[in-house]
Order: C-alpha cells, then structure tokens, then sequence
C-alpha cells in the first residue's frame, strides 16, 4: 500500500505476491575496480543503520541501494554490474549514471544562445540524447569520501566538451542518511553563458534488481499536465492535460494497468516516456510515490526541479545476462524517474531556463526516501 501525507491519500494494494530478497552482490569488492580511459573507476561506499549504497567515480554512478523490505532483509532496488568495465561497455545504457551536460534531449543537437548557435553530438538520430557522446556520464570524477554517510564527486567539464560553451565546474554528493534516504545534491558554475541540465538515470526496480517486471508496481506523479512528444520523443512545446488519459497519475495506479492502450503518446514512447510538469507548491515537493507489494518498499521521490521522467523500461532488450550476479534485466524490468528541467528547454522559450551564467551557481536537490509498508 501507498501511505502519503503529501498527497493526502492512503491507496490498499490488491497484489499478494511472495517478495523478493536480494543479498547484495558482488560489487562491494576490489574486483569492481578497472582502468578507464588511462585513470582509475573506483567504487564507494555508502552506510546507515539501516542499509547501504555504492557509488563508483566513473559516470558518478549509483551502482547499488540496498533498503530494508518487509521480511526483514535487505533488496537492491537498483540495476547496476559487477564491475566498471561492464558500465563501460554498456554506457549508453546510462545505468545509475549522472547525465549531462543535458540530461534528456536537445532537438537537432543545436541550440542558440545570445545570439550564437552551439552545434552538439548527435547520438539519438538527429538529436543529442544525455549531453551526446561525451557526456559526463562516460568521465571518470574525482571522489572524495566526507565520512561513512557522505560521498562528493566532482568534474571539471572544459568549454567545448561535446559542443557545451563555458568551463563547467560541477559536483554532485550523494547522501545515505539514517531516515532511510539518498539525496543527490548537485552544483555547477561556468565562466561563459551555457545551458545545464543534470540528473540521475538510476534504474530502479522495488521489487529488486532483476526482477522481471515493474508493471505491477503502483505509482503516484503528483502531475496535471505531461510535455507531449512527437514522433522524435522531442516536446512539442505544448502542454498536455493528463486528464482521462493513461498519464493521469495523481491517483495510484499500477504502472501496466493502461500502458498498452491505444494512445498516440504511448505509441510514440513504446510505453512511458514522457517528461510531467509537477505541481509545484513548495521548493522541495514531492514528485512521486511509487510502491511494491512484493517487498514492502516504498520509494517517495522529492525534488526541487519542475519536472520528471518517467521511462518503463521500453527499450530494454534482455538476453544478454550481464546484470549483477547475471541477472537479465528484460523488457520493461526497470523504471527511471529523472528529475529535471524540461528535455528541449533550450529551444523552448515556454518552458522553464536552463541557461547558466557566469557568476551565478547551479543548484538543486533531489532526495529519493525509502520506508517499508
């Protein structure tokens, strides 16, 4: 069942599957370490009372996040490998990455900015997906570990990596507190005028990593409105209702209840994949709740952003039985929900800026808060 204050309802689950345990893997060791690109992928790790979390430097990722289900165990709720060279070879599947420069996409991988048109790499067809080839998700970070709980990375991103204008100094910590919650604390400045959009692209799965499905977890987006997409997922520009539609989740929903109906946006995105503009009320809001009856596990996602990405997994393939502990992560075995400003922003006078100038800080938050139901 789904409990919130936030949004002020309390939902009563009707799946009564057995749980999945998950004892962790192999990663807390030193065979998760390899050379990339001439400079070390280490990985980290985190701690509370209650759980852990591994972050390795290479993309900043969150490798793995084990939280207390209602067995008394703990379940890894986040897909991820066994080692850095694996992360490597499958980057473009951004698993548990920090995407960027621009998380999301820029239509026709250009975009003007005082009066100058920046030419980025196209790595989605004609668009630039995540910040292109040589996103920030493909660089090895500086780490420093601040005490059991706390880990900072940072990157130096130099003006003209992947098209971007400006130096871009960047950091994102990430914070395994004892209520049971990761916050991801990003900061970015420039020396010139840019555009900056970063999030988090963690997989994740209540029911545990490699699980084969996430349509029967149940999901609240606190959303009246989606970005809709054309046939290129690029917004349109236009904002849509959710109203009577099967994006309509301010009521809790399972996730596979209407993604197979007859709409176009479902077409367009396989499934989910859609940007939704959050009902703002304060500064950190929350986002989204989403729960799983076979472990217990709720996650409450809150951000300071003004929208979210929800992808179900529709282009996950499976087969290759390279997860962790070689698991197969399959079609529609994982969700993300990406905080972020909106994908396309920069050619979207409407929608919200991502523009960052010199002298001023790049700064937001997200927290992802687990408890047991």
């Amino acid at each position: 069942m789904i409990y919130t204050c936030t949004l002020g309802v309390i939902i009563l689950s009707a799946c009564n599957q057995q749980p999945q345990q998950s004892s962790g893997s192999k990663n807390a060791s030193a065979s998760f370490n390899a050379q990339i690109d001439g400079e070390e992928a280490r990985l980290y790790t985190l701690s509370n009372d209650n759980g852990k979390a591994t972050i390795t430097n290479y993309g900043a990722r969150l490798v793995s996040l084990l939280v207390p289900n209602k067995k008394g165990g703990l379940t890894d709720v986040v897909l991820g490998y066994d080692d850095a060279e694996t992360f490597k070879e499958n980057r473009t599947s951004f698993f548990g990455a920090i995407v960027g420069r621009y998380g999301n996409r820029i239509a026709n991988a250009t975009f003007t900015l005082e009066g100058k048109t920046y030419q980025l790499e196209q790595n989605d067809g004609e668009n630039s997906l995540h910040g292109g080839v040589n996103g920030v998700y493909d660089k090895i970070w500086n780490a420093e570990q601040i005490d059991d709980k706390t880990l900072k990375l940072t990157y130096h991103s130099p003006d003209g990596e992947a098209g971007y204008p400006g130096n871009v100094d960047m950091s994102v910590t990430y914070t395994l507190n004892d209520d049971n919650s990761l916050a991801i604390d990003y900061s970015a400045t420039t020396d010139k005028t840019t555009v900056l959009n970063l999030t988090n692209h963690a997989y994740f799965n209540l029911n545990g990593e490699g699980d084969s499905t996430i349509l029967d977890l149940e999901l609240i987006i606190n959303a009246d409105e989606i970005t809709p997409v054309d046939e290129k997922l690029i917004p349109t520009g236009e904002l849509m209702d959710v109203t009577n539609t099967p994006f309509d989740f301010r009521k809790v929903a399972l996730i596979g209840a209407r993604i197979n109906e007859d709409n176009e946006q479902l077409k367009r995105g396989k499934g989910y994949d859609h940007n939704f503009v959050l009902n703002k009320k304060g500064r950190l809001d929350t986002a989204a709740i989403i729960y799983s009856s076979k472990t217990g596990v709720q996650m409450d996602v809150l951000t300071e952003e003004p929208g979210i990405q929800f992808y179900s997994g529709n282009f996950m393939e499976g087969g290759q039985n390279n997860g962790k502990e070689g698991k197969d992560y399959g079609y529609r075995s994982a969700f993300c929900l990406e905080t972020q400003h909106f994908p396309n922003a920069p050619n979207q006078t409407n929608f919200p800026s991502t523009v960052l100038k010199p002298g001023d800080t790049y700064k937001t938050r997200t927290i992802y808060k687990f408890s047991v139901k």
